[in-house]
C-alpha cells in the first residue's frame, strides 16, 4: 500500500466552506484535494493500492482525514466533487477512533504527532520530501513506505524536529520546489516503474 499524508497547515476543520469557492472559504482545501487527485486518479480508473492521510491545522482542534483507495466510492477528478466528500467527512464527530463518512473516507481527531506515532506503530517507513534530500532515483523506498509532505506553507521548524526524531529519511524529486501534488503524481510514477522493472 502506498501511503502519503500531507500536512494542511490552513486548511479548515470546518465543513462551512464554500464549494462555488474552496480557495478561498476553506484554508486551501483545494490544495488538499488537488493531492488527492494525484494519489488516486488514473486516466481510466483509481489506484486501489494508495492511501492518503490529510492533517487539517486550520480549526480550533487538528483532524485527520483518510482516504483508502481500495474500497473509496464517488471520487471524481474535479476539485468540487472531492471537495463535497471531505465536507461530508467533516461534518462528523470526529474523536480519537476513526469515523467512517463514506466508502473509503474516515475522519478522527488528532495532529502531526498523532499521526506519525501510528506510522510508527504499523512499521512504516517514513519518508520526508524536501528538496535537499536523496535523490528519489537513488533511495531505497521499501513496500510500505508513508511519503509525508507540506503543503504551500511548508514545515514549521518544530514539525521537522518531531520528523527527525521519528528517523524520517529525507528525499528530494530535485532542487526545484513543487507543489505538493505534483510529487505525488511523481512519486506514484517513480513507484510505478519500480514495480514494472522488478516484473521484468
Amino acid at each position: 500500500m502506498r501511503t502519503f499524508i500531507v500536512v494542511g497547515h490552513k486548511a479548515t476543520t470546518s465543513p462551512n466552506f464554500s464549494l462555488e469557492d474552496i480557495p478561498g472559504t476553506s484554508g486551501r482545501l483545494d490544495i488538499l484535494c488537488r493531492c488527492i487527485n494525484g494519489a488516486f486518479v488514473l486516466s481510466h480508473g483509481i489506484r486501489h493500492d494508495a492511501q492518503i492521510y490529510l492533517i487539517l491545522l486550520g480549526g480550533e482542534k487538528p483532524k485527520i482525514l483518510w482516504l483508502r483507495g481500495e474500497d473509496i466510492k464517488h471520487l471524481n477528478p474535479d476539485e468540487r466533487t472531492t471537495a463535497a466528500l471531505l465536507k461530508k467527512a467533516l461534518a462528523l464527530e470526529a474523536g480519537p477512533e476513526w469515523t467512517q463518512s463514506t466508502p473509503g473516507i474516515f475522519v478522527r481527531s488528532g495532529g502531526l504527532p498523532e499521526m506519525v506515532e501510528s506510522i510508527k506503530a504499523l512499521g512504516s517507513n517514513l519518508k520526508y520530501l524536501r528538496e535537499d534530500g536523496t535523490d528519489i532515483r537513488g533511495a531505497a523506498l521499501p513496500d510500505g513506505s508513508s511519503f509525508i509532505l507540506g503543503d504551500h506553507v511548508g514545515m514549521a521548524p518544530e514539525e521537522e524536529s518531531l520528523l527527525k526524531e521519528t528517523g524520517a529519511e529525507i528525499i528530494s524529486l530535485g532542487l526545484v520546489s513543487l507543489h505538493a501534488d505534483h510529487c505525488i503524481v511523481i512519486i506514484n510514477n517513480e513507484l510505478d516503474r519500480r514495480e514494472k522493472k522488478s516484473v521484468t
